[in-house]
């Protein structure tokens, strides 16, 4: 049996069909192959089409099948990975009635900032487990103030994923894990919360049926069927945010087991069976894949906005013509430190581990006379790896000390330079292995459909290719160096 796995991410749509037998990909398509625009009216704004990834799902599909390594009739479930916390709105007639808020716009920041006061820091740390911050429900609170036309008009309110599965079955649906990465859930009482709605004005009839992330989330019509070339009744059986996804598909379910990975966005994810929180919510916590009433796994997520964001931007605005393999090893010819050049990688909005504080991304220390093409990409390896660091840092003081990390060879670990600087600036050994959102999220949909027992089941095959220790302590003074001028930064902020 096959296995389809849906990715969608900020730059681009990926699928991939996996042998259940053998756990293998067998194929794989992704859609564009450049980077999808993020529109942004104002700055600080970040908005995306979900007609955009509705078509270039359907492309992405299309060019998987056309490959001819598979019947696409044998596909028997499928499953969707997605990029998280953006804001869906759809009328009674699932027509969508505005682009879609995404996860780095940081326009609601001061509207979460007065429900957090409002509904009560201590409540709403224990109840929600972070602060409503610029999450989906600050979002929508900032629809109905500023777009009450717009907001009268709503039948329901969805993540990513769930405005996907809406496409290809017409059913909607979500899980705790996604009202949790919204802000929406309450862990004491194990349901939508009452303090977001009563504050916010919220009919929890906005909120689509909620059923477990492993289970069916609808069957693939019979006209998207016959327009993809698959067969109709395909159930939908698994449906997570990315980062939890990109967890499952490193098989990292239990408590104290953590994942990373450093695509778009960069993130450390770790597992924990306790309801804790960040009195700051630097760092926030959600409903893993596996959560339930009786067993809570709770995922403890740091992100940093800018991590593949700013490479791809440097890329751009110096107009290189180099891949970025070449720009890897580019970066790899210039020394530890760059010669002092320093970079904050915060331009891809505010950062919730800096309390949403708008520092953007900067760079120090330029020397005209030194510095060159190499410095500057080896600079924004290390600048990330410091903003790796500072945030592990504040997981380390929750309670969050990981003895290795695992993450996928894609993105910015497939540079041994960035990997090399990731553990020796956080000084914890990462193991890399092969594998991907879409790839995870075909497994995922081979345990929610029961073809797998078990978790354990699902990822019996998985290898490692690789592991990477630290190598001493020459970067610390590096990080030390980096971290004192992000907190120059954030003093002045602050007066």
């Amino acid at each position: 049996m096959l296995l389809l796995g849906i990715d969608i991410g900020t730059s681009s749509v990926k699928v991939t069909v996996v042998d259940s037998a053998t756990q293998t990909a067998i194929a794989a398509a992704q859609y564009p192959d450049t980077e999808s625009p993020i529109i942004a009216h104002q700055p600080g704004w970040a908005e995306q089409s979900p007609d955009m990834w509705w078509q270039q799902l359907q492309h992405a599909i299309q060019l998987c099948n056309n490959s001819g390594k598979y019947n696409p009739h044998d596909i028997s479930a499928i499953g969707i990975a997605y990029q998280m916390h953006g804001l869906v709105l759809v009328d009674k007639n699932q027509h969508v009635l505005r682009d879609s808020i995404i996860w780095c716009d940081s326009r609601a920041v001061d509207i979460g900032n007065k429900a957090f006061e409002a509904i009560g820091e201590k409540k709403s740390l224990k109840h929600l487990l972070n602060s409503p911050g610029n999450f989906t429900a600050s979002k929508l609170a900032w629809v109905k103030a500023n777009e009450p036309a717009v907001y009268e008009q709503i039948d329901k309110i969805m993540l990513p994923g769930d405005f996907i599965a809406m496409k290809l079955s017409g059913d909607i649906t979500t899980s705790v894990s996604a009202l949790s990465e919204g802000i929406f859930y309450d862990f004491v009482s194990d349901s939508i919360s009452t303090d977001v709605l009563k504050y916010f004005g919220f009919s929890k009839s906005l909120f689509p049926v909620v059923k477990p992330v492993f289970s069916n989330h609808g069957t693939l019509s019979r006209s998207v069927a016959e327009k993809l070339r698959l067969k109709a009744g395909i159930p939908i059986t698994y449906k997570a945010g990315d980062q939890p996804n990109n967890a499952l598909s490193l098989n990292v379910l239990n408590p104290g087991e953590v994942a990373a990975t450093a695509g778009t966005s960069g993130v450390i994810y770790g597992v924990s069976d306790k309801l804790a929180y960040d009195p700051q919510s630097r760092v926030n916590t959600f409903a893993h894949v596996n959560y339930t009433e009786r067993q809570k796994r709770l995922g403890v997520l740091l992100c940093i906005n800018g991590t593949g964001r700013l490479y791809s931007w440097i890329r751009s605005v110096f107009g290189s013509t180099l891949s970025y393999s070449q720009m890897n090893e580019k970066a790899a010819d210039a020394p530890l430190g760059s010669y002092g050049l320093r970079i904050l990688p915060f331009g891809n909005g505010t950062e919730r581990m800096l309390c949403n504080k708008p520092i953007g991304s900067q760079m120090h220390h330029i020397d005209f006379n030194l510095h060159s093409q190499a410095h500057i990409l080896r600079a924004v390896h290390e600048g990330i790896a410091c903003a790796f660091r500072y945030g592990l840092d504040i997981m380390r003081s929750n309670g969050m000390n990981p003895s290795v990390i695992r993450a996928g060879y894609a993105n910015l670990f497939l540079s041994e330079l960035f990997t090399n600087c990731f553990v020796n600036a956080t000084g914890v050994p990462v193991e890399l292995y092969n594998n991907d959102g879409s790839t995870g999220a075909a497994l995922g949909a081979g345990i929610g459909s029961g073809i797998y027992a078990s978790p354990k089941e699902a990822f019996a095959g998985m290898q490692k290719i690789k592991v990477v220790e630290p190598s001493g302590n020459k970067f610390e003074p590096v990080y030390q160096d980096w971290k004192s001028l992000l907190e120059t930064q954030l003093k002045d902020i602050n007066h």
